[in-house]
């Protein structure tokens, strides 16, 4: 198979060559240089062969090139079996299959490994850019494919591209089918690896100085909320929930790895508040919902700490309905084990902070007048709100509050909550999002990785776990208006999140729109929706067994139609032109008294022609020639098909 002489035309080698590396390309971003510059070069290889009509490398080669590619992706990735190192594996032997292409079947495994290439995208992006550039891709493999399977047919690649054209609008029917009937399982259809959230950016279980205003550059949709009502709340009261911070080692506030269930109960102070949020996938537990949600979504808990959580890490884009109560309070004792970790702080870390709690609790009356004491000294004295703080030491808090006196949210937030627990006043601190943006074209709210926050809970007696934001004391535009409208003038900002240009703003939420109801129709077609699908055609308590029998029986009906169509096609279909230029030219003859034989090829008749009537001979053999290189020849001219009947029709003024 190594030494044979390329058997396709340069043509169609070319055609494989450009959809491969179409439905690669996207993958050229993710992959190590040395697998893109290897993976070149064997196709440019490929195509020099087919130029030149060349031998194709010897199979030891290959073997070579194949085992020093496995262990350089080995070394690179650590392992084989993964998201990224197997699509790195894929691509790889997609370019060694191409250098022992020798037969049509080569040449049809490399067009579906193609297709199963488009597949792989998708396990990066599910936006519409991506299917609309894959299913641009899946045109052009299958107009390859259309001209491998009819090489010696006319048209060229506007005959490809038609037909490619026409079998995936014949197929949309079938696959809008697949796509409403198919039974759908609980989460993916295959387990996400464990590098497919490597690069995803968002809250985590721990909280340091520094950690939530790296988010402040990621303009990332961490959610967006749909609202019953025609308006939303007002943004100082759009505090989304998220992970709740326990315990502080003196640098680092963490959640609790196993958290305690179950939840607390609260006494609402206000009507309900109900809206639908769709969360992106972010590889963590948790789920965010308006401070205090009053309902758990399905296959999720509630936390003592109100904190929602999913049954397993989200790797989905994942909808729910939530219910919330903005104003209330907490109805229960606080018990014995929680009082004690709320208080707790490490050895001695921090003692300034320490002596500056025992000394203004001192001052203070009860624990309300202590708290309102520390916020009067954030607004007061010289603090500030920056997203550029300076870094600092191994008592951070110290350092802050005497020193620097500059941060972002989760500074004030560690400090406020350290000043609580020196004074022995209980606090946690919680971290999530606050605001958001409300996109007027589809009337619904987006949150942003930007959006990320942190404030504090504390406990009083009277009232329980109640929210208290020192960031607001000391930037209340953060709150009111959102954290972008907070940043200090100077400090960088993405062009899109700084809205200086209204136009390329308005754009984005029209853009967004489109995406949001991508999302919500197409990507969030869960296993829920499509039973309710089934129960509005009649079936009531579908299973996968049911569903596939819908399936079968609507996929049959559709395939049975296509066929009639077909069939009727074929029947009123136009004859061939040469075929009918050539009957023409057989009949002109035949009332010469030269009649064509059935069993007569078109050169023996043209020959037998000639001799009959030698003064058209010259005539015959021309016309003769054009139809036996249109009918038998691989790659016959562009023109010949007209130059042909041109020549028919000046035959039959002479004849």
């Amino acid at each position: 198979m190594s030494t044979a002489l390329d058997r396709f035309h340069l043509r169609h080698v070319a055609w494989l060559l450009g959809s491969l590396a179409l439905v690669a390309a996207p993958h050229a971003e993710r992959l190590p240089w040395w697998i893109i510059v290897l993976v070149a070069m064997l196709m440019a290889w490929r195509g020099y062969a087919a130029l030149y009509a060349l031998r194709l490398p010897r199979q030891w080669l290959l073997l070579l090139i194949a085992a020093g590619a496995l262990g350089g992706i080995y070394i690179t990735y650590g392992r084989i079996l993964g998201r990224d190192s197997g699509i790195a594996l894929l691509m790889v032997m997609l370019a060694l299959k191409l250098m022992e292409m020798a037969t049509l079947r080569d040449a049809m495994v490399l067009i579906f490994i193609a297709y199963f290439l488009v597949i792989t995208n998708f396990l990066y992006s599910q936006s519409i850019p991506t299917a609309v550039f894959m299913l641009g891709a899946i045109w052009i493999i299958t107009a390859t494919m259309v001209g491998f399977q009819f090489r010696t047919r006319q048209g060229g690649y506007r005959y490809q591209l038609r037909t490619a054209g026409v079998m995936l609008l014949q197929a949309a029917p079938l696959m809008l089918v697949l796509f409403l009937l198919f039974p759908r399982v609980q989460g993916p259809l295959w387990g996400m690896p464990q590098d497919a959230f490597s690069g995803v950016t968002g809250l985590s279980e721990d909280m340091s100085p520094g950690s939530v205003s790296n988010l402040l550059s990621s303009d990332a949709v961490a959610f967006r909320v749909n609202f019953e009502s025609a308006a939303p709340p007002p943004t100082q009261q759009l505090y989304w929930r998220g992970p709740v911070m326990w315990d502080f080692d003196g640098y680092t506030w963490s959640a609790p790895r196993i958290p305690y269930v179950p939840a607390r109960v609260y006494e609402p102070l206000d009507a309900a508040v109900e809206y639908t949020v769709t969360v992106e996938p972010h590889g963590k537990r948790w789920l965010f919902a308006l401070d205090l949600p009053s309902k758990v979504p399905p296959r999720s808990i509630m936390t003592n700490d109100f904190q929602l959580l999913f049954q397993s890490q989200l790797t989905n884009r994942l909808r729910y309905d939530m219910i919330s109560h903005l104003r209330y309070r907490d109805a229960t004792d606080l018990p014995d084990y929680e009082r004690q970790r709320a208080l707790r702080l490490p050895g001695t870390s921090n003692p300034l902070t320490r002596e500056l709690a025992r000394n203004m609790r001192k001052n203070a009356v009860d624990d309300r007048t202590y708290v309102n004491n520390v916020l009067g000294m954030f607004r007061n004295q010289n603090f500030s709100y920056t997203t550029t703080p300076p870094l600092l030491g191994s008592n951070p808090v110290d350092e802050f509050l005497t020193t620097t006196r500059a941060g972002y949210c989760e500074h004030y937030a560690s400090s406020f909550a350290v000043l609580m627990r020196a004074a022995g006043v209980p606090a946690r601190v919680v971290t999530g999002y606050q605001g958001g943006e409300l996109n007027t074209v589809g009337n619904y709210m987006i949150v942003r990785q930007a959006d990320a926050h942190a404030w504090v809970e504390v406990w009083f007696a009277d009232q329980g776990w109640t929210r208290i934001d020192p960031t607001a004391a000391v930037s209340p535009a953060r709150v009111q208006a959102g954290a972008v409208a907070a940043v200090p003038q100077g400090e960088s900002l993405p062009l899109l999140l700084r809205g200086e240009f209204r136009w390329l703003h308005n754009a984005r939420l029209t853009w967004d729109s489109f995406a949001n109801s991508w999302n919500q129709v197409i990507l969030g077609y869960t296993l829920e929706r499509q039973r309710d699908l089934m129960q509005r055609i009649g079936i009531d308590d579908a299973t996968w067994q049911s569903m596939a029998t819908v399936m079968f029986i609507a996929t049959g009906v559709i395939t049975l139609v296509l066929a009639l169509l077909m069939l009727r096609k074929l029947r009123v279909q136009r004859p061939d032109p040469v075929a009918a230029a050539y009957a023409r030219f057989c009949l002109r003859l035949a009332r010469r008294g030269v009649v064509r034989h059935p069993s007569e090829g078109p050169d023996a008749f043209s020959k037998r022609a000639a001799a009959a009537c030698p003064e058209l001979a010259a005539a015959i053999g021309s016309i003769s020639n054009l139809y036996i290189r249109l009918r038998y020849c691989n790659e016959p001219g562009a023109g010949d098909a007209a130059d042909f009947q041109r020549a028919v029709a000046r035959f039959r003024t002479h004849a």
